[in-house]
């Protein structure tokens, strides 16, 4: 959880900051930062291995966070910034702060204890059982959890 809580703390921080100087570029940063740990997992995150290095110790005994979920919430961010790169890019600045805040103000929420993300990752795979029932759980998906 505390490699979690950076991750929060450097999207709110990182997209505040671009908004305070006007510096879309810092978005960009922030897309580019989480974009490997949502395409290659959390080993490829730099601010995972920023945070198991600096929270060596408070992690050892630290509540955990799926990978999957925090893969999903990375995948929403990727996308919101991504969106928000695009309307920078086409001159819709405006837009483009606004993407970027709803990116920041999910990860203020989640620092305040809701996680809309996690709400997000529940509903879509309630909606997913609704629709395909039980994932099949023979041969090697039986090895993966879920």
């Amino acid at each position: 959880m505390p490699i979690v809580t950076l991750n929060r703390s450097v999207l709110l921080t990182g997209i505040a900051l671009g908004y305070i100087f006007q510096q879309p570029l810092v978005t960009t940063a922030l897309f580019l930062i989480v974009l490997p740990a949502v395409l290659w997992g959390q080993k490829a995150s730099l601010i995972y291995f920023a945070g198991s290095r600096l929270f060596r110790e408070l992690n050892r005994n630290a509540e955990t966070e799926s990978p999957l979920l925090m893969r999903f919430n990375n995948a929403i961010a990727v996308i919101m910034l991504g969106a928000a790169q695009l309307a920078f890019l086409f001159g819709a600045t405006q837009a483009g702060w606004i993407i970027s805040g709803m990116v920041a103000l999910a990860a203020l929420i989640a620092l305040c204890g809701f996680c809309f993300g996690c709400y997000l990752y529940f509903q879509f795979n309630m909606q997913r059982y609704k629709l395909f029932g039980k994932k099949n759980t023979s041969g090697a998906e039986a090895l993966q959890v879920e």
